[in-house]
């Protein structure tokens, strides 16, 4: 459990959308099989994929080289690439 919300976290940082799913099946260990009670990390845009295990891997040092500075569709704001909505008007950043 900590592990897997340790790898949210450090996805989030990186501007990686995730959910951690099945946090608390651990303690149905024993009444269903122990390789069903851990937790699920289920990432919200397939293309994140390959970002996303390098950082797991620790092969993703740098948030900055995960994604790029993006800008935002709705007002033209440049943003850095930990940031998932545009702090000038609030959209969320384009897939």
């Amino acid at each position: 459990m900590m592990l897997g919300q340790h790898w949210a976290n450090l996805l989030e940082q990186a501007g990686i959308a995730c959910r951690l799913t099945s946090r608390y099946l651990q303690g149905g260990a024993g009444e269903i099989p122990v390789d069903q009670c851990g937790p699920d990390l289920w990432l919200e845009d397939e293309r994140d994929k390959d970002a996303a295990m390098r950082i797991i891997d620790g092969r993703g040092d740098d948030a900055s080289a995960v994604r790029p500075h993006w800008r935002c569709d709705a007002c033209g704001e440049w943003l850095e690439p930990q940031f998932s909505t545009c702090w000038q008007c609030g959209a969320m950043r384009p897939a």
